[in-house]
């Protein structure tokens, strides 16, 4: 059994970030590469069986799975998104989920054999929009702030919603009428008000701990994860289900506490969110039986066509009615709501408690399997196309942020807008953008290192990052602090003046990004030289050779690849093998003054 355990745990683990990997270097949706896989595993090869493997312990290894991406995702709720975002989110968590309900109930019953009960249920489970899909999604379109606020705080607020709407229902039906309805409301309403008082506390707690000194470094992201279980443990003592919303609750209230330190424990936990995630939906669609495969029929499909053809649409037209929110918004919610674990999780439970003691019981493992499949395959597709389509992303073409804005960057930005590269200058004086400005340059007037300056940029899709300011301090802390965002190889920073580069008696590389320039160039080089006359000049990649080579004539400091991409030129990063049709920007002497 434990050998049995471990394989599985194995298979699990390198299956799902094998997939994660693979869907990033191809560019495709993470989600519905590791739902193919486990289903290639299990029900297809019957290579993985978790069912098998891990038993009755199972279920609740997912519930605690699902725990901390739901106390995750709660940690990426701000309220300061809801001065933008307010009345479409309320509309969405408040107003669709009912409507969608009770529509999701009449198609059930109507398109299939099941008996109202069962329907119920059905429409209970299928409310939610899965935070397991939701956000990582999210994380790889690049969504406009305001659709993306909608979209985010809806999966992880009706997530728990749904999922206590679900388990009421099923606990009434399994008595089969007897049960006292009083009662079971009773249960629904302390288990929310105990799944409040015990969020809310514990970010509080948490929150005395950290800022009175109670907690040593090490111990801080244990104890989040450790109180985030014991919340989600105890309220489903109360009720099932009752769980999710503490470990959100706790989530958001910490968020908005503004506790010093807690960005950089979160980025621990979105590693670990990432792997978790990839493990529960390989087990999702690994334990999938065959049988559960071969009860798909028509009405089935007819159903999932009309929730997300109809009962999606209609409910989110009805919510937004006379709302602030613009068509395209409405129509990018009206198409996506990808149903993920919690769903799966809950009809599973009911479908064993269930059985055959009412009409179409059978039909709702099947039912609530095939609503998930098509909308992870069909959203995760078609999430990034259709906002393209509706302009409602932050722009197609990689970003290039210059921080400090100064006659060489803002010549600089201008090179790379003609050689086709989009940029961003940035800087905290009016004055220094001013020029930038009158050549109609972006520009975003801001301090990064604020929580301000962090909220402004998520208005503008940053690829890239040269911090270019005459401090080298304040460069090294800027590209630290948003390396885990852009990518480590994605961040460079001007050179100390004289070019140090010794990480042993210098600034380390881990507290810095890469010096840019072949030579590495300081902001006193660049002043100097530009004061002189030097200019930067794209060079086509036929002459990459006799560019790239160092002299005292010129300085190579991007490749331009022909897909839109960038590479810092720096002795620290990979060879730059420019391909045929990519390009070099170079920062070179004027001709008349050559060698």
């Amino acid at each position: 059994m434990s050998s049995s355990i471990a394989l599985a745990v194995l298979g699990i683990v390198v299956a799902g970030v094998a997939a994660q990997w693979l869907a990033w270097r191809l560019r495709l949706p993470a989600i519905v590469l590791l739902f193919a896989v486990g289903l290639l595993l299990g029900p297809g090869l019957q290579l993985l069986h978790p069912t098998q493997a891990f038993g009755t312990v199972l279920r609740p290894l997912i519930g605690l799975g699902v725990a901390i991406v739901v106390f995750e995702g709660g940690l990426a709720l701000d309220f300061r998104e809801l001065r933008a975002a307010g009345e479409g989110v309320l509309r969405l968590t408040a107003v669709a989920l009912p409507i969608s309900f009770v529509l999701a109930t009449v198609a059930a019953h109507g398109l299939t054999r099941m008996s109202w009960a069962v329907a119920t249920l059905f429409g209970a489970i299928t409310v939610v929009t899965g935070p397991t899909v939701v956000l990582p999604l999210l994380r790889q379109t690049r969504l406009q702030r305001r659709p993306a606020s909608f979209l985010k705080w809806e999966a992880i607020v009706n997530d728990p919603v749904g999922a206590l709407l679900g388990a009421l229902i099923l606990a009434a039906l399994a008595a089969h009428g007897g049960a006292d309805h009083g009662w079971l409301v009773m249960r629904l309403i302390g288990g929310i008000v105990l799944a409040a008082a015990l969020g809310i506390s514990a970010a509080f707690f948490v929150r005395w701990l950290f800022t009175h000194d109670q907690a040593p470094e090490v111990l801080k992201t244990p104890i989040l994860l450790a109180i985030a279980l014991g919340v989600y443990a105890l309220c489903n003592l109360v009720i099932d289900q009752a769980g999710l919303a503490a470990a959100t609750l706790f989530g958001i209230t910490l968020a908005n506490l503004r506790i010093p330190g807690l960005a950089e424990l979160a980025r621990f936990k979105e590693a670990l969110v990432v792997l978790l995630v990839s493990a529960l939906f390989i087990v999702l669609s690994a334990s999938l039986d065959r049988q559960v495969l071969s009860s798909l029929s028509w009405p089935i499909l007819l159903l999932t066509g009309a929730m997300m053809l109809l009962v999606r649409p209609i409910a989110i037209a009805l919510a937004t009615w006379r709302t602030g929110l613009s068509w395209r918004e409405r129509a990018l919610a009206g198409w996506m709501a990808p149903r993920g674990i919690v769903a799966a999780a809950v009809a599973g439970v009911a479908s064993s408690q269930l059985g055959a003691s009412y009409t179409g019981g059978a039909l709702l493992m099947p039912a609530v399997f095939a609503l998930i499949a098509a909308t992870m395959v069909l959203h995760g597709f078609t999430l990034a196309p259709l906002a393209r389509r509706l302009r409602l992303t932050l722009g197609d073409a990689p970003t290039l942020a210059i921080v400090g804005a100064s006659a060489w960057s803002i010549d600089l930005a201008a090179a790379l807008n003609q050689a086709g590269v989009a940029t961003l200058l940035v800087d905290t004086f009016p004055g220094a953008l001013a020029p930038a400005r009158e050549r109609s340059l972006a520009v975003l007037q801001v301090e990064l290192l604020s929580e301000h300056g962090a909220d402004a940029l998520g208005d503008w899709r940053v690829d890239y990052l040269l911090a270019a300011t005459p401090d080298h301090i304040y460069n090294s802390l800027l590209s630290t602090r948003l390396a885990p965002t852009i990518g480590r190889h994605r961040v460079a920073q001007l050179a100390p003046t004289g070019g140090e580069m010794d990480d042993w008696v210098g600034l380390s590389r881990e507290w810095r990004g890469q010096f840019v320039g072949h030579p590495p160039m300081s902001s006193a080089q660049l002043r100097e030289r530009w004061k002189k006359g030097w200019r930067f000049r794209l060079v086509a990649a036929s002459a990459a050779d006799e560019a790239g080579a160092a002299n005292a004539d010129h300085v190579v400091i991007l490749l331009i690849r022909s897909s839109g991409g960038l590479v810092f030129a720096s002795p620290e990063g990979a060879a730059l093998s420019p391909a045929e049709q990519d390009s070099l920007m170079v920062f070179e002497k004027p001709v008349e003054q050559g060698a």
